[in-house]
């Protein structure tokens, strides 16, 4: 595959329901966003609306098809992440936003509740990786996977620029050109933001560049127009262990070297595990079936300036570690104050009971969920159901 071509999208038909699982009765759970903001419902069209969510039931059966195998919840939320990265529908990888400059800058990071079954080698305090201002990763989320598991040649918790691009190329990451992450939709948008001519194209319409729905550089308007929000998913495997992902191009038009939530580590994501205090608590868990650890994770989406001044993410965390809130109430409790304080978005949030909560304060954010059954199940606007 060339560096101008992408996944293509294929049909807006779902994907097929898998099998029945190998890992019968394991509690394993994948739920993911794919951004969230000012989304009209009233001039979306069934098509788009369909192409959306069938490449969300996509990126969820990606990670579903690791969970199943009993694989790493960090792969399986970086293959439903890299499965949004190449889809230019979502701001993240081929389909980010451009600055004021014309220019895509994107971020990502990983975080997981404890060390990875499978790479026992990974210190507990190494907890993520946070990265920003790429211009060249293709993927930006198996770099931060790449940059996590490799804390010799990557020992910080956040990183920048051409020095990740480099660690990551030689951590056998594909790197490509600039031009890669053009399309001719979110170009329009940058330069209309601007007041300024959305012609000539930098590319030539038809080499491969200004990709759309089906291929087609046809006046393809995005659904959710001057994007703020990201990709992002969170998983739980058989083993146990919380892994949150997140990628984004940024917000339209933002200035040069801004850095938002998406690295920032308790700002837009984040993963832990502690164990339940108190006698009475422990036994009550005890009780239902549940062990004396919780764990927790969280990504985020929308304007990421209000989620780093709250600590959006972490703050769910810490509301149920020691206010011993539910993790939906948690969530709603963190997302409703991002909206006081004039902040759209939502978040993804999961437990290890398999707990799921995604609340959102604005028109629209791109969701979804695959449980032990491989029933993808996606919605789009505020008020849509799963389905």
């Amino acid at each position: 595959m060339s560096t101008h071509e992408k996944t293509p999208l294929l049909s807006s038909q779902p994907p097929v329901r898998a099998d029945k699982p190998k890992a019968r009765g394991q509690k394993y759970t994948l739920v993911i966003h794919g951004g969230a903001g000012t989304m009209d419902k009233a001039r979306s069209t069934p098509e788009l609306r369909a192409q959306y969510k069938a490449a969300l039931a996509r990126a969820l059966m990606a990670g579903y098809g690791v969970l199943r195998e009993g694989g790493e919840a960090m792969d399986a939320a970086v293959a439903a992440v890299s499965s949004m990265e190449d889809c230019a529908l979502f701001n993240a990888g081929k389909g980010a936003v451009f600055n004021v400059a014309g220019k895509n800058e994107l971020e990502t990071s990983i975080m997981l509740s404890r060390p990875p079954a499978k790479h026992a080698s990974v210190p507990p305090t190494r907890r993520g990786v946070g990265i920003t201002l790429l211009a060249h990763v293709r993927n930006p989320s198996k770099l931060a996977r790449a940059l996590y598991l490799a804390p010799t040649e990557a020992p910080h918790t956040m990183f920048s620029g051409t020095t990740a691009e480099t660690i990551g190329a030689e951590l056998g990451i594909e790197l490509v050109d600039e031009s890669y992450f053009f399309t001719e939709a979110r170009w329009r948008e940058h330069r209309r933001g601007l007041g300024l001519p959305e012609e000539p194209l930098p590319y030539e319409s038809g080499d491969g560049r200004n990709d759309s729905p089906g291929g087609k550089s046809n006046g393809w308007v995005p659904l959710d127009q001057l994007p703020t929000g990201t990709v992002g998913a969170v998983g739980l495997d058989a083993h146990g262990c919380i892994a949150a992902v997140t990628s984004t191009g940024g917000r339209t038009n933002k200035l040069v070297g801004r850095v938002g939530d998406t690295p920032v580590m308790g700002a837009g994501f984040w993963a832990e595990e502690w164990t339940l205090k108190g006698r009475i608590r422990r036994a009550w868990r005890h009780l239902r079936g549940k062990g004396k650890t919780i764990a927790v994770g969280v990504s985020g989406t929308g304007d990421g300036d209000y989620f780093i001044r709250r600590a959006t993410a972490s703050t769910i965390g810490s509301r149920m570690k020691h206010l011993h809130e539910s993790l939906d109430v948690a969530a709603r409790a963190c997302v409703e104050e991002l909206r006081v304080d004039g902040g759209i978005g939502g978040v993804i949030a999961l437990d290890n009971s398999g707990n799921v909560a995604m609340p959102l304060n604005c028109s629209g954010m791109y969701r979804g969920v695959v449980r032990e059954d491989g029933v993808p199940k996606t919605a789009i606007f505020d008020d849509d159901e799963l389905e």
